[in-house]
């Protein structure tokens, strides 16, 4: 089931088609199998995994999908780009870009009987970055078809930016409490806070490696965990230009190449 799954989501995404849904006997029932479907998308990268992201950290998220609580996906290196960036937004249905905060992970976090606890995760941490998420579904009503077969869809997994490394005083603030903004140029800006991402971008990421650790996968150093929109999903258009402002910590753009 989870090779035919994986081949059908993955030939949609190379065609930029969609589907009402995977077939009855190739839909996961269980956050397992989608897993276990996700899994076999790393075979289209020929690099090593950048990463991983985790999808419906936010109310907003949540509701955006169809879910009630956080998936993961993996970051393919292929779809990263760098600040700046120009991307193309054609085949693109969800149209929105997240402003994110993006850990990339200075040792392993091997699986493990007993959950990670938050502190422990963060001193794994080697830096904090800016993140900007384009996230994408192979499925046409991707808030209906349920959360397992959104992670077997990579958690909608497409496109990310990977901004300016956070000055280390990040590590003595609240994130928590930390002000974001999203501003698609010429529309007025949408305000956040690191809060909306599980309470704590930190605890997001711990939640990852939380997750990851049940899976038997290991959290690996220099793999970049991008945790959640701190702002509601900003709508995009081929053309816009999108900045994320993080205040004191930085600010990242991209933007999208205008329709031929």
């Amino acid at each position: 089931m989870s090779e035919q799954a994986a081949r059908l989501l993955i030939e949609h995404w190379r065609a930029g088609r969609v589907m009402a849904d995977l077939p009855p006997g190739l839909k996961p029932r269980t956050r397992a199998e989608g897993y276990a479907v996700q899994a076999l998308w790393e075979r289209e990268s020929a690099r090593p995994l950048f990463g991983w992201k985790i999808a419906a950290t936010s109310v907003d998220g949540q509701r955006h999908i169809g879910v009630d609580g956080p998936l993961a996906g993996r970051l393919l290196a292929e779809r990263v780009a760098a600040d700046g960036a120009t991307l193309p937004l054609a085949t693109n249905r969800m149209r929105v870009a997240e402003a994110e905060f993006a850990f990339r992970m200075g040792r392993d976090l091997p699986p493990r009987a007993t959950p990670y606890k938050v502190d422990e995760v963060l001193a794994a941490v080697g830096a904090l970055h800016i993140g900007i998420e384009v996230p994408d579904s192979r499925f046409d009503d991707f808030a209906a078809v349920g959360g397992p077969a959104l992670i077997a869809d990579n958690a909608c997994a497409d496109r990310f930016v990977l901004g300016p490394e956070m000055p280390a005083a990040w590590r003595d603030m609240d994130l928590a409490a930390h002000a974001v903004r999203g501003l698609v140029a010429g529309q007025p800006p949408v305000e956040g806070r690191g809060a909306n991402v599980l309470g704590d971008p930190r605890v997001a990421l711990t939640w990852l490696a939380n997750e990851l650790s049940g899976l038997g996968i290991t959290l690996k150093a220099g793999q970049v965990v991008t945790t959640g929109t701190c702002v509601k999903p900003l709508p995009i258009a081929e053309g816009d230009q999108v900045t994320v402002d993080f205040g004191a910590l930085g600010r990242a753009r991209v933007s999208f190449a205008s329709a031929s």
